[in-house]
């Protein structure tokens, strides 16, 4: 089964940097929403991207984004200790705006389904 052993170390890096995003004292991150998308990690996984949002909007989330990146050898030591990776990936943090389009698509489909009652 190729690329499940990526697949893995995706979900578990993702798992450690949402439980590692409550450590980090920066004002731009501690009082966020933050979400972690997904984490895309490259063949050899020495690189993972991590897409980050926020509930507040694109404009918080790359600030946040900015933030974390600044913060990323915090992080890929914390991901390394915690998952006994051999070599711990180059962490590069992105934000995207996906929580916030869907819940705009939600607010929408409440709204139509509230026209019908």
């Amino acid at each position: 089964m190729p690329g499940h052993n990526k697949d893995r170390v995706a979900e578990d890096i993702k798992r450690e940097i949402i439980a590692t995003l409550g450590e980090i004292k920066d004002p731009r991150v501690a009082g966020k929403l933050l979400t972690v998308v997904r984490v895309t990690v490259s063949g050899d996984l020495s690189y993972a991207k991590v897409y980050i949002s926020d509930l507040k909007g694109i404009e918080s989330a790359t600030e946040a984004a900015k933030a974390l990146n600044g913060a990323a050898g915090f992080i890929r030591r914390e991901v390394g200790q915690n998952l006994h990776l051999r070599k711990a990936p180059e962490l590069k943090f992105i934000a995207d705006d996906s929580v916030e389009q869907g819940m705009e698509i939600f607010k929408k489909l409440n709204s139509v389904s509230g026209g019908d009652r």
